[in-house]
């Protein structure tokens, strides 16, 4: 029953991705979603290097540095409009309770916190809005996300532009299941945030039972 609406998405996507505009709405949902866009880009990202195996580094390295430009603008949110608009947004995304634990383990790890992060399914525009409420100092914080995005992003890239034809194949006969897999992927990562802290309160960690959080003095 998934696989039609996601068959047609996928189709319109593929004949999308050699659009000459198709980077530039590849950029945009990198930009935003390190900030307050709830779908990640690596699907679109993933398309277009089927489309174009080719370009799929540089699909990769647009999708990097669109995304560390919009990690500026999540710190801009935690730093400067956490108040209004970042409170409404936290909520919004449903990331309340995960919120003190993500700052907790800011304050506790900086750099390798964004970094484990940025690399993993854990929504990544709640640690840019939490960096910047934190205080989070500026060149270690765009360092990490610089880190953290190329790792994942160019990983992908480098492998559609090796394995571009196989992994086409899979995708073709396995959209539904992968599609499924990512999603539970990034719920999976939000739940084992937002449970960390728990866990940490039976060993007394650093991070143990965060309910709360402060902005940077």
């Amino acid at each position: 029953m998934i696989m039609k609406p996601l068959r047609g998405l996928y189709n319109w996507t593929m004949a999308k991705a050699s659009h000459p505009h198709a980077v530039w709405w590849l950029a945009l949902f990198s930009f935003v979603e390190s900030s307050f866009f709830p779908i990640p880009p690596h699907p679109l990202l993933g398309l277009m290097c089927l489309a174009e195996p080719k370009k799929a580094v540089k699909f990769a390295l647009v999708c990097t540095l669109a995304s560390v430009a919009g990690a500026l603008l999540g710190y801009a949110i935690g730093w400067g409009l956490y108040d209004t608009v970042g409170v409404w947004l936290i909520g919004a995304l449903g990331l309340t309770e995960a919120f003190p634990i993500a700052a907790c383990h800011l304050r506790e790890y900086d750099f390798e916190a964004i970094l484990i992060a940025g690399a993993t399914p854990v929504p990544f525009k709640l640690l840019t809005i939490t960096a910047g409420f934190i205080g989070m100092n500026l060149v270690t914080f765009v360092l990490a996300s610089l880190f953290a995005r190329a790792l994942i992003f160019m990983t992908v890239g480098i492998l559609f532009r090796v394995f571009g034809a196989p992994i086409k194949r899979v995708i073709d006969e396995y959209l539904g299941t992968v599609t499924t897999i990512f999603v539970l992927l990034v719920v999976g990562g939000v739940i084992a945030l937002t449970q960390l802290g728990g866990s940490e309160g039976e060993d007394g960690g650093p991070c143990a039972q965060a309910t709360e959080v402060v902005p940077a003095a």
